[in-house]
């Protein structure tokens, strides 16, 4: 195989799974509902900051994968505890979010004096979920397997940065948007947002708390 050969296999593994990443981020879920939340009360740079936060776990646990921790990810013991906690983090998200609705908005023209650290580790909150997992170790889960036969992981790595790179694409558009609409929208409009971001991730809540009872009801009729 000659380089122009290779570098033509690296750029289809990287564009068909950069089309993957951008199909998975554009559906709403509870870090796109998060990440808009925190672009019209604080800005460009706060909702970035849940996208980071997501991107985080996502990192973690593609390095989980590489590692060759997909077959522990995937145990029942490990992913029932998850739905759980991610319901519990959603809940507080989402009951923070309709408690505050008129607090911390920061004026279009003002610095927002809300910490950065605060709308990322958000982020990180929203990320925890099975559902996260699942779709990592279907969607390299081949990839990883053949990159071990081969002894290439190259592949593995190409996938990964595509993935991630239609991830941040997603993101830097949906906060493009809301930045622009944040300028037209009065106060009162920014809180109905976000009171109706906070039902949203309350009802995100109560169908991972769903799939919990679920999964332990099936793995006490195994």
């Amino acid at each position: 195989m000659n380089n122009l050969e290779a570098k033509g296999i690296v750029m289809e593994i990287y564009l068909k799974y950069f089309l993957i990443g951008l199909a998975i981020a554009m559906p709403v879920g509870a870090i796109t509902v998060e990440m808009t939340k925190q672009g019209l009360k604080n800005g460009f740079v706060h909702g970035w900051a849940v996208g980071l936060g997501g991107m985080t776990i996502d990192l973690m646990l593609i390095l989980a994968l590489y590692f060759g921790f997909a077959s522990v990810l995937a145990l029942p013991y490990i992913q029932i505890p998850l739905w759980i906690v991610g319901a519990g983090f959603l809940a507080y998200l989402g009951y923070d979010s309709i408690k505050n609705a008129d607090k911390d908005i920061t004026p279009s023209n003002e610095r927002a004096q809300k910490s950065f650290f605060s709308t990322y580790r958000n982020g990180l909150f929203v990320a925890v979920s099975p559902g996260n997992l699942v779709f990592w170790i279907s969607v390299f889960g081949a990839v990883l397997s053949q990159s071990y036969i081969s002894s290439n992981t190259g592949s593995f790595v190409v996938a990964a940065s595509g993935v991630m790179s239609g991830i941040l694409l997603h993101d830097l558009g949906l906060l493009s948007i809301v930045s622009v609409t944040r300028k037209v929208m009065s106060r009162r409009m920014i809180q109905w947002v976000s009171v109706i971001a906070g039902m949203m991730l309350l009802g995100f809540s109560l169908y991972f708390l769903y799939e919990f009872v679920v999964s332990i009801i099936q793995l006490f009729e195994k």
